[in-house]
């Protein structure tokens, strides 16, 4: 009897629990290991894309950037290549297409909107993974990982805030 009581509350905890974390908001939840490096990796694709769309269309001022944050996540990568050989995770591709943003057109790519609109789409990205990496330090399930975390987040909010002053200032 006792064994039988156990098991179904074994299961009432356990199917309580699932409902709890399926029951929460996709920002409420801790993201795993596998989660947070896709999404930085997610997030360096984004930062190549706004190298390749200034290639084609930009500014000196912009393609200078864009060629440095494209360095800074090549760098970026490969110390997260270190962390993911050395926990074994294999991050799932990404389910949004790995685009460029959308910026101004080219008959423009000298003005101030085509600037303001470089440094506009590049502020979500990095609040987005600023958030995760945030959620993310909350609950870590890596000691490796929430290390590269804790040495990017001052990083990328340097990053962000200087997006966010020069669009304020053009």
């Amino acid at each position: 009897m006792r064994v039988l009581a156990a098991i179904i509350l074994a299961f009432i905890g356990s199917s309580a629990l699932a409902d709890s974390i399926a029951g929460q908001a996709p920002g409420e939840r801790t993201p795993t290991a596998t989660e947070v490096i896709g999404a930085v990796y997610d997030f360096s694709r984004f930062q190549q894309g706004l190298l390749e769309n200034t290639d084609l269309k930009g500014n000196a001022e912009v393609k200078n950037l864009a060629a440095l944050r494209a360095e800074e996540a090549a760098k970026r990568d490969k110390r997260l290549k270190e962390v993911q050989d050395a926990i074994g995770a294999e991050p799932r591709p990404s389910k949004a297409p790995s685009s460029a943003p959308s910026l101004v057109e080219p008959d423009m790519s000298d003005g101030p909107a085509y600037v303001r609109s470089f440094y506009a789409a590049q502020i979500p990205e990095y609040e987005a993974i600023i958030e995760l990496l945030d959620r993310y330090l909350r609950s870590p399930d890596n000691a490796a990982l929430a290390a590269f975390a804790r040495e990017q987040l001052p990083i990328l909010r340097a990053q962000v805030g200087d997006a966010a002053r020069t669009m304020a200032d053009k």
